[in-house]
């Protein structure tokens, strides 16, 4: 597959909805009672963070068993990481950064890569390499709405999906700039709501962030 039909399904992936959940799972038992809470919300596009041993079991258990998620791993570091995330059964892939092994090894997959950029050179480097679709992070301790909002001028091609410190209170100020397609962010999923199974009160946060897009 081209990196650009790559491009083309992470731009629809990310237009699901305004907000991809940033998920921390550590029982994996818990990942497909929380993705049909995700999806019943208005939250589709799912993101499972490899950042606990059960990230991978969690992934399988979602692309098996919730029908219309559409789920994504995320803290891809190296071609390792994205061969796993593509054998788990994964849609798609997220970086915190872009690192050239990483970026090679992603041209070389079917799996389409969100890469990471925090600075202008950063992101102008990822154009080059013909990613039009970008995660900013940390977004907030990166500069936040103003620093991203400033890009929009000099580099109109780039969209991007802010990560990092963005919660309720703050994801309007990043879904009104022109070049934000959707934000990233772990309030959704709560470790205390994970813990107690409380899926309908994940249900309810996801519509509270599904309905974010009209607000801006």
């Amino acid at each position: 597959m081209s990196n650009e039909a790559k491009q083309k399904l992470v731009e629809a992936t990310l237009r699901l909805a305004p907000v991809v959940p940033v998920v921390i799972i550590d029982d994996a038992s818990k990942a497909v009672g929380m993705a049909r809470a995700l999806v019943a919300g208005g939250v589709p596009a799912i993101e499972v963070t490899l950042r606990t041993p059960a990230a991978l079991d969690a992934v399988r258990a979602i692309a098996a068993e919730v029908e219309g998620a559409f789920v994504g791993v995320g803290t891809v570091l190296t071609a390792r990481d994205l061969e796993n995330a593509y054998k788990a059964g994964a849609k798609f892939a997220v970086s915190p950064g872009s690192a050239p092994r990483l970026l090679d090894a992603a041209d070389d997959s079917e799996l389409p890569l969100l890469p990471g950029a925090a600075t202008s050179s950063e992101a102008m480097e990822l154009l080059e390499r013909g990613y039009r679709f970008q995660k900013f992070f940390p977004a907030v301790p990166a500069g936040g709405a103003k620093l991203i909002g400033a890009w929009a001028s000099p580099l109109p091609q780039i969209r991007f999906c802010p990560t990092g410190g963005i919660s309720l209170a703050n994801a309007t100020e990043f879904l009104s700039l022109p070049n934000v397609v959707c934000v990233g962010g772990s309030w959704l999923t709560p470790a205390d709501k994970l813990a107690a199974s409380d899926w309908a009160g994940i249900e309810a946060l996801a519509r509270e962030a599904a309905t974010l897009a009209g607000k801006v």
